[in-house]
């Protein structure tokens, strides 16, 4: 696997993890909070893997 894959797959379990923890703040209003923020956060790293090269 070459690094990008790497790294692709990586932000992809960082996103299932965000999923997860937003499951699991349900009720909790700064918990949801947050994991919605750690979800953004993680899409946004996410960006570079879909642009293309310049």
């Amino acid at each position: 696997m070459s690094n990008n894959q790497i790294n692709f797959v990586g932000w992809v379990l960082f996103i299932l993890s965000a999923l997860g923890f937003i499951i699991a703040s349900i009720g909790s209003f700064w918990g949801m909070v947050g994991s919605v923020f750690f979800l953004i956060a993680c899409l946004v790293f996410l960006v570079p893997f879909f642009r293309p090269d310049k």
